[in-house]
């Protein structure tokens, strides 16, 4: 079997021809861009905007073509939607913005991604639209077939679409629906043994697409045969139900491997997906919605290295602080033989050497919870740091040593686990609840 993870610049081929379509850049979610930022002695602009909704995820189309897509955080009262918004890359003022689109009144972050044919595609809660690329007028909608939220939407080499409900521990198996791209139309539904609570991945080998599910207990591979899922004879057993740690959240494709950290199902989570509609809530909720909240378990937060080939698991506790918790997925970097991990609960951010054995060469004292953005070119990591004052920086780090390069002050006062997006001109795009912003080096 051949595997293709190593080409980390080039979308599958059912996406537009972007550098940015979809979220972490591409299906393999290595969160690379070419170039750098250059942030040494340069000058930083900050552009922040508090609409005081959820911001989930920003893509791009054509260079200086750029949207941003999201929820409302209505977790009681008036209920939800999703919406879409074109926006100028620079100023972040609003060009076009999509109808309310229904979400099946769920509460939670979905994604948008950039098409072949052209189009935006929004997966909100229990529901899938298509949006006109110009003036964001509503093309296709679809009643997604599980009424409950769903997490990430990815397009494989064919151009069909792939998404999937979210489900924690002792709430059933997940379902994945394929559906074609013009008129959203159902292909086909696979149910998995276990629940899934981490979005998905895809790599291909050997000509077919293959789709990577972090379950409840397993690693699942489900490969597309002739427009068909079947469950591959090929799993990752990375916990069982009476494990001190936690569920995964997202892999990493990167260098033949699969890179996750467990800990995810934090108390806000479970909070939110033990509610029907997930997310809502007869009286605000307040504190219980916080990641800041102990972990559920006693385990250290945990980085989880996965063969694709054979599914052979190798760990690290990068911190060893027991009560570890994360909210967003690690990232690796083959070129410079590092990957990237971190400890939202505790603190903590770790470069871990991948040459042989995984082994911590650094440590950062700070708190981390988002995606992540990563320049191989220049050895630059870019995520966010939730200080002990409740502000929410950016900070760029040198992936090699581990120093500090540079901190900005995002305008935001509240972290969560949602994306950075690499931008066309020594900039990120920044999402958060409530409040979003650019940040831009020259």
């Amino acid at each position: 079997m051949t595997m293709t993870s190593t080409d980390r610049t080039t979308p599958a081929a059912g996406y537009w021809d972007s550098a940015w379509p979809v979220e972490c850049g591409g299906n393999r979610r290595q969160k690379a861009r070419d170039g750098s930022l250059d942030v040494r002695d340069a000058d930083v602009t900050v552009t922040s905007v508090r609409n005081d909704r959820w911001n989930v995820m920003t893509v791009c189309r054509d260079p200086g073509e750029w949207y941003l897509g999201g929820t409302m955080p209505a977790f009681s009262g008036p209920g939800p939607y999703g919406w879409v918004t074109r926006f100028d890359p620079a100023s972040l003022d609003t060009l076009a913005e999509s109808p309310q689109l229904p979400c099946g009144d769920h509460v939670w972050c979905g994604a948008i991604l950039v098409h072949a044919n052209g189009l935006i595609m929004s997966v909100n809660g229990s529901y899938l639209h298509s949006l006109d690329p110009g003036d964001l007028r509503v093309i296709s909608e679809r009643q997604l077939p599980v009424n409950r939220a769903h997490n990430g939407l990815l397009v494989l080499s064919d151009g069909t679409l792939v998404t999937k409900d979210l489900r924690l521990e002792g709430q059933g198996g997940t379902t994945l629906t394929f559906l074609e791209p013009d008129g959203l139309e159902v292909l086909e539904t696979l149910v998995l043994p276990e629940g899934s609570m981490g979005r998905i991945a895809a790599d291909q080998h050997d000509g077919i697409d293959s789709i990577y599910v972090p379950g409840t207990e397993h690693v699942w591979r489900i490969d597309v045969v002739k427009s068909k899922p079947i469950i591959a004879d090929w799993k990752c057993r990375y916990r069982d139900a009476d494990s001190q740690w936690g569920l995964a959240w997202d892999s990493c494709i990167s260098d033949g491997h699969l890179w996750l950290m467990d800990c995810g199902d934090i108390e806000p989570v479970r909070a939110i997906h033990h509610a029907l509609p997930n997310g809502r809530f007869e009286e605000p909720p307040g504190k219980r919605l916080s990641w800041q909240q102990p972990a559920p378990w006693n385990g250290a937060q945990r980085l989880l290295r996965i063969n694709q080939i054979d599914g052979t698991l190798e760990t690290i506790e990068p911190f060893g602080t027991p009560g570890g918790g994360i909210v967003a997925p690690p990232v690796n970097i083959p070129e410079l033989a590092t990957a990237i991990a971190w400890d939202s609960v505790n603190g903590g951010l770790a470069g871990i050497s991948t040459r042989d054995r995984l082994e911590p060469i650094w440590h950062l004292d700070v708190k981390p919870s988002m995606q992540p953005v990563v320049f191989p070119d220049s050895g630059e990591l870019v995520i966010n740091d939730f200080t002990d004052e409740q502000s929410d920086d950016i900070i760029v780090v040198d992936i090699a040593t581990g120093e500090l390069l540079s901190r900005v002050a995002t305008g935001s006062r509240i972290a969560n686990g949602m994306f950075l997006s690499a931008g066309d001109d020594r900039d990120v795009y920044y999402c958060s609840t409530l409040t979003w912003a650019r940040v831009h080096w020259s």
